[in-house]
């Protein structure tokens, strides 16, 4: 990772705060006074399914996209309106059917997961929700399932393993058509990406990959890339040309 690239992470971290927002501000154990309280009372609160799914997700201890986060999203679905979205890591369904619930009975989802528990409510979650005909899960590793996906996608969301962003990230981005979106989600990785201070010992090869995936997406060539601080951190790239070959990192 270049130093430019790290200090421009740590100067977010440090100056922004909007980033010592909900889940956050637990594990970096900091305080931004009534700015927080006042900004919570500003995300709306989600009704119906997806609420409960929510309460699920909260109780269960199962990790969904965080609240303004989707907010987020919602905002970039309307505006790009996306039909085909392929995601990787599907748990519940949560992130699924949020996308669904936004584009309406004309989505088509694709999203990949391995872990039978979660594939099981993610069905039930799906079908409960209307969206069967609408989201496909592909079961199994998502190298394996990756690589047999067939077209192109308006969109591609990631939100699995923090540690194989950039693998990945080669297995989709071929994937996504000229002027499609690319979110990953959790980039900043309970702040531990932004600054070394908050590195855990035993997340130290996880925050050099995602830092290094980082790193890549910020300074290729086709994509056009912003970090936004906010949740965890989401990256959003925006493709502007068919991948050629530029050097990436490893």
């Amino acid at each position: 990772m270049t130093r430019k690239f790290r200090l421009s992470l740590k100067i977010t971290v440090e100056a922004n705060p909007y980033y010592y927002y909900l889940n956050t501000i637990k594990h970096l154990k900091m305080s931004s006074g009534g700015v927080i309280t006042q900004m919570l009372t500003l995300v709306p609160i989600k009704e119906g399914f997806l609420k409960d799914l929510e309460i699920y997700a909260e109780e269960n201890s199962v990790p969904i996209i965080h609240k303004e986060v989707s907010d987020l999203l919602k905002v970039l679905l309307k505006v790009q309106k996306p039909k085909r979205i392929l995601e990787v890591g599907c748990a519940i369904g949560y992130s699924s059917i949020f996308f669904a619930t936004i584009i309406g009975k004309d989505a088509d989802i694709i999203t990949v997961e391995r872990n039978e528990k979660m594939i099981e409510k993610a069905k039930e979650n799906i079908k409960l929700a209307g969206f069967d005909n609408n989201i496909t899960i592909l079961e199994g590793d998502a190298e394996e399932k990756l690589s047999q996906v067939q077209g192109e996608f308006d969109l591609i969301f990631i939100d699995a393993a923090k540690g194989q962003y950039k693998l990945f990230f080669d297995l989709v981005i071929d994937k996504l058509k000229d002027g499609g979106l690319l979110v990953s989600d959790n980039i900043l990785y309970k702040g531990m990406v932004a600054h070394d201070d908050f590195v855990v010992r035993r997340k130290k090869t996880i925050v050099k990959r995602m830092r290094n995936y980082l790193d890549y997406i910020c300074n290729c060539d086709y994509l056009s890339t912003s970090l936004v601080p906010i949740g965890d951190g989401v990256a959003l790239s925006y493709k502007e040309s068919k991948r050629g070959d530029v050097d990436g990192i490893k």
